[in-house]
């Protein structure tokens, strides 16, 4: 008995286990984070400061700031000539705030709901942990193949923060470099150019298509790193007008 079950049990492991000399996504995460930067200087950062545009158009170029601080706080800020636009996560809080520009006094803020939330946690874990440690939050990564993107070899991870968002991050065998991103809704995420601050590499653009084929790009001008972000600037809103 006991030789029939060593049998059947190796039998089990060859099925399950990855093809001999293939690479795991540890493997491969480890490699796209070496791409990015110093491991050391990865694991340092605490936060993220972006500033530059929203690219609206040819013509229309319109400041906007970024802002990570781990673990699970964001605010993005879009000025356009009639409005100010604020959405904030704070833990499990997230808002959006509308300002008429000529008259602060004037503003409207909205509650996000709990599938808003949990989508701008998923985007704050991704831009603050360079790809490693998804599983020590409940997710998961997996190698879901090998394609070719533009003409580079390509390695497919799917990141599975849970069953229903999903990113799928296509990493060029060669360089670990990160050449598109999917979401499970069809949306495309490119990146173009690059800066590096301190030794970490940084897209001088994302660049978002959504499934409809509208396109949105945000231009950095500068990076700021490890700023302590004050808790006020992600906090939800007073309700009340001042």
């Amino acid at each position: 008995m006991k030789a029939r079950f060593v049998a059947v049990l190796a039998a089990l492991l060859t099925f399950v286990a990855p093809p001999a000399g293939a690479q795991t996504a540890e493997q491969w995460i480890a490699k796209a984070r070496a791409y990015l930067g110093p491991e050391n200087a990865l694991k340092a950062v605490t936060s993220i400061h972006f500033i530059g545009a929203l690219e609206a158009d040819a013509n229309t170029r319109l400041p906007a700031e970024i802002m990570f601080q781990k673990p699970y706080q964001q605010r993005i800020i879009v000025t356009a000539p009639k409005v100010i636009e604020v959405t904030a996560l704070d833990g499990y809080d997230a808002w959006q705030k509308r300002v008429n520009p000529a008259n602060p006094t004037q503003w409207q803020v909205t509650i996000l709901d709990a599938s808003q939330v949990k989508r701008l946690r998923a985007n704050t874990w991704e831009n603050l942990n360079f790809f490693a440690g998804l599983e020590k939050k409940g997710g998961r990564v997996t190698v879901a193949g090998e394609v070719t993107v533009d003409g580079i070899a390509c390695v497919k991870l799917s990141f599975h923060h849970d069953d229903t968002i999903v990113f799928q991050r296509y990493f060029d065998k060669a360089t670990g470099r990160l050449v598109k991103t999917e979401t499970e809704s069809g949306a495309e995420i490119r990146e173009e150019g690059e800066m590096l601050v301190n030794g970490i590499r940084f897209p001088r653009k994302v660049i978002n298509k959504s499934p409809s084929g509208q396109t949105n790009v945000i231009a950095f001008d500068k990076v700021l790193l490890n700023e302590r972000i004050p808790a006020s600037e992600f906090a939800v809103p007073e309700l009340q007008a001042n």
